[in-house]
């Protein structure tokens, strides 16, 4: 809320409590179980008080009582690779351990997050950040940060936030998720560890496939730190049957205004020894006051119906004891905040009332007059079912979300390319990471997926342009079969954001995705690698091609030569008036590539001699814009080596088509002959390597 001027530093008071009281108690260390920062991308403002206050607390000449016995180069992954009381330039008195949240986990190309700045600066141990790469369900492995201080050994464990339902299928692959154990060493069995462990998941049960279990976590941890939920249920919960306590901390400062931020806040000190443990829970009392109640107006004997005044009365009376209900619990402290006060209304049968002008009132009485009634009716299925116990409810921001896959269903589409659940979570990304890149590596990824699928067809396979959409179509549901096999559901497009490789290729032309009309292609072949196009700008255009025509359906300003006078010069040849063999020789040496390769080695005799067998007298009639035939093998290698096998073969028999039918109808006009041209062979673009020669 750092826009609300009232509200705007209770989040940061908060925080420096907490420091406070890691300082006063003389802590080994601050356990944080993620969601430091709200947003994804703090504001300086925010970052730069989060760093003030640690600054302040975490930097002193206190002497740091445990030692990190493991490989510190795989618990912290940053560019110094160790905890941060040992860096000899900094004097670190209070470490602080964190792994990361839901709001400000790792985005963007470099998948960062904004716990990284803090690491970088040495305030923070950033732990558990996980890449679960490539597509599918993925796989991670815990490593844990080993501690000894005397005789005690504690091993934390830290998992940052994944997508619960992803987690939640890894959690049932096998082998998806490996833990590692301390190793045997002299005087110290496994079994003499303390084992902690930090997630910050879902637990609510409303959904069993969008939460984290607690069955589903390894018996040999001692102690559960859970972040996420934001109810503060501070004391240790053991649960039955796996042997280890629970403690759910909550947040710090009231950020939904729920029947479950209303409880008190407080932080717990945990004191290990062996494998005992003693928690001390810690009430905050600099977090602002907040009074929540639920009325139901129908229940209410005071109220008329059709009486909008009585409501109004009612609801007076209401808000003005919960501001001296909140009143009266801090006449201990010295520093009286204005409270927060929220109403949830049950109005079945009655007028609702303006929620801005009844608050009105209240302002300088309360921290929130905007939003103190929140006006609800009781469902029919919540009446049938009883009522629904407030942790099950939705959060409020998430209430006016709709994903991709409702959309999608309302609107009777069938997605041919895309599948729904890539399409949501690039969605999710767009929005609250603020990933600008998020459909595009979404798209990016299922055109190479697409690519690879259709690839694979044999190459005596050809497809006209009917059933290349029906074959795209029927691509989307193998990929997803082989997906659901391999029991993943999203693809992994956006863990990693894109390489730096791939942003390259998108600054010099977008290579993968803008090379040719693929969909106006009949053609395809079985051996098309899933990243053609790559080459195109590391190859020196060929000479004479300027002034090629550029009409139809280029894509544009593309930065390499080649792409674009190749695909001009398919389009070139569709409104050339010439006889077809000519038609065909412009074709054959307008368009160029750099790849020498197997198959248009095979290809190249009967093409030849085609070529060959045109007559002079058509030679000299060709049109403009035509480079001169090439002799030699110029421009010829440069590429990486990969070919577009199965092209030449498809490309000559169609043309082989075209020239038969030439012969049949000699005598025919011009016109005819351009209407054969169109009809039967819409685009030679992409089969054009064994045709230079």
């Amino acid at each position: 809320m750092e826009k609300d001027e009232i509200r705007r530093h209770d989040s940061f008071k908060a925080f420096e409590e907490i420091c406070s009281i890691a300082e006063d108690k003389q802590v080994d260390f601050l356990l944080l179980g993620g969601d430091l920062f709200h947003e994804n991308k703090p504001s300086r403002t925010t970052l730069v008080k989060a760093i003030e206050i640690l600054r302040r607390h975490c930097l002193n000449d206190k002497p740091v009582q445990f030692q990190v016995v493991s490989d510190q180069t795989v618990n912290f992954q940053n560019a110094f690779g160790h905890v941060n009381y040992e860096d000899p330039h900094f004097n670190v008195g209070l470490p602080v351990f964190s792994i990361h949240g839901n709001h400000d986990d790792p985005a963007g190309v470099d998948n960062l997050s904004a716990i990284d700045i803090l690491s970088a600066c040495n305030l923070v141990n950033y732990f558990g950040k996980m890449n679960l790469g490539g597509s599918g369900v993925g796989q991670i492995t815990l490593y844990p940060i080993l501690m000894r201080k005397g005789s005690t050994t504690v091993a934390l464990y830290g998992l940052g936030n994944i997508r619960d339902e992803r987690l939640n299928r890894m959690f049932q692959t096998p082998h998806a998720i490996q833990w590692m154990r301390p190793e045997v060493q002299e005087g110290c069995d496994v079994s003499d560890w303390f084992n902690i462990l930090v997630l910050h998941q879902n637990r609510v049960k409303s959904n069993p496939k969008n939460a984290i279990s607690e069955h589903f976590l390894p018996r040999f941890l001692d102690f559960i730190v859970w972040g996420h939920e934001h109810e503060c249920l501070i004391d240790p919960q053991e649960v039955s049957g796996m042997g280890f306590h629970i403690t759910q901390p909550g947040s710090s400062v009231a950020t939904s205004l729920i029947d479950g931020e209303s409880k008190p806040k407080h932080v717990l000190l945990l004191e290990i020894k062996g494998n005992q443990y003693r928690p001390t829970k810690i009430p905050l009392t600099s977090v602002r006051p907040f009074e929540y109640t639920e009325i139901v107006l129908k229940d209410e004997d005071d109220i008329d119906p059709n009486d909008q005044n009585s409501i109004l009365e009612h609801l007076d009376k209401v808000v003005r004891d919960l501001i001296e209900k909140a009143s009266k619990k801090a006449v201990n402290r010295s520093d009286i905040q204005l409270p927060l006060v929220r109403i949830k209304v049950d109005y079945s049968g009655f007028m609702t009332i303006n929620p801005q002008r009844f608050g009105q009132k209240y302002v300088g009485k309360v921290a929130n007059p905007q939003d103190i009634l929140i006006f609800s009716k009781a469902s029919k299925k919540g009446q049938r079912e009883g009522t629904i116990d407030d942790s099950e409810r939705l959060r409020p921001e998430e209430l006016n979300q709709q994903n991709i896959e409702a959309l999608v269903a309302e609107s009777n589409l069938k997605m041919e390319i895309l599948p729904v659940n890539d399409l949501d979570v690039a969605l999710q990304n767009f929005v609250n990471k603020d990933d600008k890149l998020a459909f595009y590596s979404c798209v990016q990824y299922n055109l190479q997926e697409t690519r690879g699928k259709l690839a694979k067809d044999s190459n005596a396979q050809k497809f006209e342009e009917d059933d290349l959409i029906l074959k795209v179509g029927e691509c989307l549901e193998e990929r997803l079969k082989d997906r659901s096999t391999r029991a993943s559901g999203s693809s992994q497009f956006l863990s990693t954001g894109l390489t730096s490789e791939n942003l390259t290729k998108r600054s010099s032309g977008i290579a993968n995705a803008s090379f040719s009309d693929d969909e106006d292609t009949t053609q395809i072949s079985g051996s098309v690698p899933a990243t053609r196009g790559r080459r195109g700008s590391s190859t020196a255009p060929s000479r004479g091609r300027a002034k090629a025509p550029t009409r139809g359906r280029g894509r544009g300003k593309a930065s390499s030569a080649m792409k674009q006078t190749t695909l001009d010069g398919s389009l070139g040849l569709r409104q050339s008036q010439r006889s077809a063999s000519a038609s065909f020789k412009s074709a054959s040496t307008i368009v160029e590539d750099d790849v020498d390769s197997p198959s248009s080695e095979e290809a190249e005799p009967e093409d030849l001699n085609k070529v060959d067998s045109s007559s002079e007298e058509e030679e000299n009639t060709r049109g403009k814009g035509r480079k001169r035939q090439a002799t030699t093998k110029r421009g010829r290698g440069r590429g990486t080596g990969t070919s577009k096998r199965g092209r030449k073969n498809e490309s000559s028999s169609s043309l082989h088509r075209l020239l038969s039918s030439k012969d049949e109808d000699e005598d025919e006009d011009d016109e005819d002959i351009e209407k054969k041209l169109n009809r039967s062979q819409p685009r030679v673009t992409r089969n054009y390597g064994s045709l230079r020669r």
